[in-house]
């Protein structure tokens, strides 16, 4: 097993607020994606994408929470397929017109397995626990839910199918992949997005995950680090940081 993993340097065109920093992400790299008939269906599928990306990274802000514009940042992007990463190097860079920012650096480097003792979520984890009476999803946060151990079953299961999903196997599983799970906000933490004109929040948390050894949980991390940890990875929901031995 690998991931690729692109980190992006990017121009700020305009300011822009931390806010609205995921959905302009994602945007995107959804416009390059679908420069590509072949990467264009896979934007459009609604099965998994396998990837994800973390948020914009700079040392320089403006008051009131924004980048500023004029400054550059970076941020990465890791998935498990070699194609799309290599493709996105350069579709990232191509990618001229948006009005927010640009891409004008994507380095590629392949980062094999390695035993992962924590992992991290630096964005909000995005977990759904079911509908409302309107049929809206309702998001698992510990006021409104609160069984941990639910949180955990839908984890797992979300990153065993991503991995069947991509690797075309089914894993022998024994015991869920996460042996401590650790919630680090105190409220829920949120990804703005604007969908036909109206504003919608994704209600999320960050964790701090402690997998267990065994193969299978270690792959299943992995799985979360190249691929996100829950759901709305293509909207910047799960990025994992992974601590371990190379």
């Amino acid at each position: 097993m690998k991931l690729f993993e692109l980190t992006n340097t990017v121009f700020l065109k305009t300011d822009l607020h931390f806010k609205q920093m995921p959905q302009t992400l994602a945007k995107y790299i959804d416009y390059s994606l679908c420069q590509d008939e072949h990467f264009a269906a896979l934007h459009k599928s609604r099965d998994f994408k396998h990837y994800s990306f973390g948020g914009l990274y700079t040392q320089k802000m403006v008051p009131g929470g924004s980048y500023a514009q004029g400054t550059t940042a970076t941020f990465t992007l890791r998935c498990f397929d070699e194609k799309l990463a290599t493709y996105l190097q350069t579709a990232l860079r191509e990618n001229i017109n948006n009005p927010h920012l640009i891409v004008i650096q994507s380095r590629k480097k392949h980062v094999p397995q390695f035993f992962i003792s924590e992992l991290y979520t630096p964005t909000p984890t995005i977990v759904t626990s079911g509908n409302d009476d309107k049929d809206r999803p309702l998001y698992w946060t510990l006021e409104s839910d609160g069984d941990i151990m639910k949180l955990q079953k839908q984890l797992h299961d979300n990153a065993a199918k991503k991995y069947q999903s991509f690797f075309g196997e089914k894993l022998e599983e024994k015991q869920n992949f996460i042996q401590l799970l650790e919630l680090k906000n105190k409220v829920p933490q949120n990804i703005h997005l604007n969908k036909d004109g109206k504003g919608v929040r994704l209600f999320g948390n960050k964790f701090k995950i402690v997998p267990n050894e065994d193969e299978t949980s270690q792959k299943l991390a992995f799985t979360a680090m190249a691929c996100g940890l829950g759901e709305k990875n293509s909207f910047g929901g799960g990025f994992c940081l992974g601590k371990g031995l190379g």
